[in-house]
């Protein structure tokens, strides 16, 4: 296994930590998605998480190792485009740590506003995600105060619990879609699917509209590429994570880009089946299964809410065009 890569036994104290702030979510069989796929579809519920999105597993589990090892800072500083930034904000309140958080300017109204609920000083620089990157290290720098990646074998710790939870609920799984924003939600299943020795294969989701992940592991090193998409900010990455392609690259049996046309499809398809809102990001991993669906009659095809962390207006747009 991949050094970076929790083992069995890691996932395993991982979910205690988790389990003291919420329990397992929930998956399930929904009959009308499978009748749509003409293939089984199971859906793992991360939107049921307290913060709506799998980031929170974590988020948690960083600052226990940091806390284990006598490290728990005065300060955290991060930067995301909200899902992360609710993870780092909910276990820095919980640690007494300050926490300050980076995102680009136009962020998510109720991302910002969620954070802003948990303690966190926001900040708002920059244009995309790597700009508020960059910004956040050099201000972790020079105020001395201890930077959280979003991409790091602590957090993938904690990210692996949902999908050793997913494994275990349903072991006939076939193919799973695991939507790729800087990598953590597709790492981790890689981790709990060996760690398991599960036989699923792993297909990762990237929007159409921020390639730099396909374009990083079709060419074998990290390759910037623009992000215009306007709906699936969780996956609006510009530049990948090296120590992230290490782990996709031999573990990925292929890559899937969704369009925002594709991801709205999907998240109206969510809601009027489950009558659960799905983020962009969220329903990426459905419109990959739908994009793909010709294929998959006869399996049993593994999907992922991993957020429903939409702004209302822009909800509310995405059905109207419906």
């Amino acid at each position: 296994m991949n050094h970076l890569l929790p083992t069995l036994h890691d996932i395993e104290a991982a979910a205690q930590v988790v389990y003291r702030e919420f329990g397992p979510t929930p998956q399930y069989r929904w009959a009308t998605l499978s009748a749509r796929l003409g293939a089984d579809c199971w859906v793992k519920h991360e939107n049921h998480t307290p913060a709506g999105a799998f980031k929170i597993r974590g988020g948690l589990t960083y600052f226990d190792q940091l806390k284990a090892h006598g490290e728990l800072p005065r300060e955290v500083i991060s930067a995301t485009r909200g899902n992360h930034g609710q993870s780092i904000g909910w276990a820095a309140r919980a640690h007494g740590v300050v926490c300050t958080i980076v995102v680009p300017r136009g962020n998510s109204v109720e991302k910002n506003a969620a954070m802003r609920a948990l303690g966190v000083t926001l900040i708002e620089h920059g244009d995309d995600f790597q700009a508020s990157r960059e910004h956040a290290m050099e201000l972790a720098a020079a105020r001395g105060a201890h930077m959280v990646p979003s991409f790091h074998p602590d957090l993938l710790r904690g990210v692996s619990t949902y999908w050793w939870e997913f494994f275990r609920a349903v072991p006939s799984l076939d193919i799973v879609y695991v939507p790729i924003g800087q990598g953590s939600g597709a790492c981790s299943a890689i981790a709990a699917k060996l760690a398991l020795r599960h036989p699923v294969r792993i297909v990762g989701v990237v929007s159409a509209h921020a390639t730099t992940y396909a374009a990083s592991l079709a060419e074998g090193r990290v390759v910037e590429a623009p992000v215009t998409t306007t709906l699936a900010d969780g996956m609006a990455c510009r530049v990948a994570d090296a120590a992230a392609l290490e782990v996709l690259r031999p573990h990925l049996e292929r890559i899937v880009q969704v369009s925002d046309a594709e991801v709205a499809q999907a998240m109206r398809m969510l809601f009027a089946d489950t009558h659960n809102v799905a983020e962009g990001a969220g329903a990426a991993s459905f419109a990959a299964a739908w994009q793909e669906r010709a294929a998959l009659p006869g399996q049993v095809v593994g999907t992922t809410l991993s957020g429903g962390n939409v702004d209302s207006a822009v909800l509310a747009g995405v059905l109207a065009e419906g």
